[in-house]
């Protein structure tokens, strides 16, 4: 059976917990528990293949029944990593860890999985800060760790809204150019990494390459557009994957002449908290707000 929660559900749910009590709790109800601590019925053997997805479990208190996560997932360390792939999954090669619950970043294997009556569940990319949450509810819920869940949000919540309270206040927002590959792929304001850089006061350039949104926020943009925008931060987000640097961007045809170069404001971002939608968002706009501290409000 694939679990299906819908954000709404999830989202309230979770408010529930917040407040001191689990959806339906009565003075009299009783949580019946494994010998291991886990609530009876909650998965034992977890194979996740999104490393977002794996990043959650263990942030919520699953770890330990976390048995195998695929060959991106590499937080936080000491995972069970394998060669499983959450890209293309072999349902074959996932159903030789014997899990009963996968998690998974798309729905391709789900049929299969299904057919061996292994429990599902996919955790889309989030569009929204709300959606992460409710990923974080559901996942809680389904494992038995259910008011851990609501304090990770909780946390979350709590860190993103004091930097966003120290980000200074500004006439006109900053510009920004946030840089998925070194093919000049980008992100809009209206996209979930869009949402972390507007805390900070923060507008992306790419929303004139894609004002409809029918790029579904993740553009690719030109060269002359870059320049021509001349944005206030360059953030890279191709650290790892493409190897670049504020050294290799700067020495890009006409780049060296942009203002987040001359002025020392092209930042170099860890790819992963960067790309991935689960707690360490909260360290992915800690660095934002650090480094657009250094402009002074105005």
């Amino acid at each position: 059976m694939r679990r299906t929660f819908t954000v709404v559900t999830a989202l309230a749910i979770l408010a529930a917990a917040c407040a001191g009590g689990s959806t339906g709790d009565t003075g009299d109800s009783r949580t019946t528990t494994t010998a291991a601590g886990r609530p009876a019925g909650a998965p034992a053997r977890i194979v996740s293949l999104s490393p977002t997805a794996t990043e959650m479990l263990f942030a919520i208190g699953a770890g330990d029944q976390v048995v195998a996560v695929d060959d991106q997932s590499d937080f936080p360390p000491g995972v069970p990593g394998t060669d499983l792939s959450g890209l293309t999954p072999n349902v074959e090669a996932i159903a030789t860890y014997e899990p009963d619950l996968v998690v998974l970043a798309g729905d391709d294997a789900v049929a299969g999985l299904e057919a061996l009556g292994i429990e599902t569940i996919v955790n889309d990319g989030a569009d929204t800060l709300d959606d992460s949450y409710a990923q974080i509810a559901e996942l809680g819920i389904v494992t038995g760790h259910e008011e851990e869940a609501a304090e990770v949000v909780a946390g979350m919540r709590t860190g993103l809204e004091e930097l966003a309270s120290v980000a200074p206040d500004r006439d006109e927002p900053l510009t920004y150019y946030h840089e998925l590959d070194d093919t000049l792929y980008s992100v809009t304001s209206d996209t979930f990494i869009g949402e972390i850089y507007a805390l900070a006061g923060l507008t992306s350039i790419a929303d004139a390459a894609d004002p409809d949104g029918a790029l579904g926020g993740f553009p690719q943009l030109s060269p002359e557009l870059v320049v021509e925008a001349d944005p206030d931060f360059v953030f890279l987000a191709d650290t790892e994957c493409c190897a670049q640097t504020a050294e290799t961007f700067a020495a890009r045809p006409g780049f060296s002449a942009l203002t987040a170069v001359q002025e020392g404001r092209v930042v170099e971002l860890d790819d992963d908290v960067a790309s991935r939608w689960g707690p360490r968002v909260v360290d992915f706009l800690a660095r934002v707000v650090e480094a657009t501290a250094t402009v002074p409000a105005g």
